[in-house]
C-alpha cells in the first residue's frame, strides 16, 4: 500500500486513481501511523512552500516525512512535495523545508517569450538510466505548473531535466528518496509509467 500524506492540498484523489490505474493499492491520509507503515509515500503539492511548511509542522507530519526518509521508505516528493524535501525556498521570502536533502529552492527566470508561472507540457531529458525512468523516452511530455525549481547540492541525484529558461531539475532520486517537478497524476502515460515504476520500487505493485 502506498500512502499518499493529505494535509490539504489539491489533487490527491488524481494521484490516487493514477496508482489504482498502475495496479498500485493507495489511500489518502493524514494518519500518522498508516504512513509511517506504508510500502511507500508520496508527498504531492501545490500552493507556496512557506504555508505548505506550516501544515506540515503543525500536523506533526514534518517528522513523519523525515521518519520516512531515514529509514528508507520509498519516498516520491510530486512538485511542491518534491521542493519541500530540500533545505530551503526563496519563494515569498526564505522559508526552511524539511531538510531531507541539501540545495534550495530558487525562481524561475523570466526571459522573452516566457511567462512565469511555467504552465503547460514541457519535454524531460533523461540524464541516465534509472528505475523510475523506465519507459520513459527521451524529449517525452509532462505537464507542469510551477514558478521555482529546485537546485540541488548534489548534481548526482539528477535524474532528467527540463528546459524554460535554464535546464531545471525535473526528476531525481537519491537512494530511495524521488522527487518530479511535474505532476505524473496529469501528464498521461509518461506520468503513469512513473508511478508504475514507483510502485514497483515499493513493492506496492
Amino acid at each position: 500500500m502506498i500512502a499518499i500524506v493529505d494535509y490539504g492540498v489539491n489533487n490527491l484523489r488524481s494521484v490516487q486513481k493514477a496508482l489504482e490505474h498502475v495496479g498500485a493499492g493507495a489511500v489518502v491520509t493524514d494518519d500518522k501511523h498508516v504512513i509511517r507503515d506504508a510500502q511507500g509515500v508520496i508527498l504531492p503539492g501545490v500552493g507556496a512552500f512557506g504555508d505548505a511548511m506550516v501544515i506540515l509542522h503543525r500536523s506533526g507530519l514534518d517528522e513523519v516525512i523525515r521518519d520516512v526518509a531515514e529509514r528508507k521508505i520509498p519516498l516520491l516528493g510530486i512538485c511542491l512535495g518534491m521542493q519541500l524535501l530540500f533545505d530551503e525556498s526563496e519563494e515569498m521570502g526564505a522559508h526552511r523545508g524539511l531538510g531531507i536533502l541539501p540545495g534550495k529552492i530558487v525562481r524561475l527566470p523570466a526571459g522573452p517569450g516566457l511567462t512565469v508561472p511555467h504552465i503547460g507540457w514541457n519535454q524531460i531529458h533523461p540524464r541516465r538510466a534509472h528505475v523510475l525512468l523506465d519507459g520513459v523516452e527521451e524529449g517525452a511530455f509532462a505537464y507542469f505548473v510551477h514558478s521555482y525549481y529546485a537546485l540541488p547540492a548534489d548534481e548526482d541525484i539528477v535524474l532528467a531535466t527540463t528546459d524554460y529558461g535554464c535546464d531545471f531539475v525535473s526528476v531525481f532520486g537519491c537512494d530511495q528518496l524521488f522527487g518530479a517537478q511535474f505532476h505524473p497524476e496529469k501528464s498521461q502515460n509518461v506520468g503513469l509509467t512513473l508511478l508504475g515504476n514507483f510502485a514497483k520500487v515499493a513493492g506496492a505493485a
